[in-house]
């Protein structure tokens, strides 16, 4: 699977993963980008800062995705802050499952503490995520054209605090004018204003 093919949320997965391929807390990133997908497909609309169905029947044919707009469909209404962390981590195991089919990520068993059988998900693809995180980089700093779904992608990470986007001198109102920056070239900024803000109240 190309790069360039990823969708949002798997595109955040991966970025949240450091140079030495260790997995990082991605949930709620991960689920932030999920609902900014289906925002930009048209799938999910703002009403009133409500989260809402667009159409009761469609489908994006990207498991992930349909499987988030399922749980909009059948759960109370609640407003974009609530859906980033409500039930988060179903959203990131099934964008983990999916890089892993795709070969980003390797399953490893392992046994906790000896006993208890769990599974380890080890980045697979070094090279290319690094391109991934390059990519990301040069969005921040502005470096040649940016695509909607590049800025959306990177003011979301850079909300959560991904490491590594941002030069270490950059000061907290220098984040918070290129997020900003971000969010409006998107196209679908309100709802990504605010889903950003779930991450990190602070930028």
């Amino acid at each position: 699977m190309p790069h360039g093919s990823l969708s949002l949320p798997a595109r955040l997965c991966l970025l949240t993963w450091d140079p030495t391929g260790t997995e990082g807390a991605a949930a709620h990133l991960v689920r932030a980008g999920a609902l900014t997908e289906l925002v930009r497909r048209g799938l999910l609309t703002d009403e009133d800062g409500i989260a809402t169905p667009a159409d009761l029947d469609a489908l994006t044919a990207d498991p992930v995705l349909d499987g988030l707009l399922e749980l909009v469909h059948e759960s109370m209404p609640h407003r974009w802050r609530a859906w980033v962390g409500l039930h988060a981590r179903v959203t990131a195991d099934a964008v983990r499952e999916q890089l892993t089919a795709d070969g980003w990520l390797r399953a490893e068993k392992k046994r906790v503490l000896g006993v208890f059988p769990s599974v380890e998900h080890v980045l697979e693809r070094t090279d290319a995520v690094e391109a991934l995180r390059q990519e990301a980089r040069d969005v921040w700093q502005g470096r040649g054209e940016v695509s909607e779904q590049e800025a959306a992608a990177v003011a979301l990470a850079a909300a959560a605090g991904v490491r590594g986007l941002a030069p270490d001198g950059d000061g907290r109102d220098q984040l918070k004018e290129r997020v900003e920056e971000l969010v409006e070239r998107s196209g679908v900024g309100g709802v990504l204003g605010e889903l950003c803000s779930a991450l990190t109240p602070a930028v």
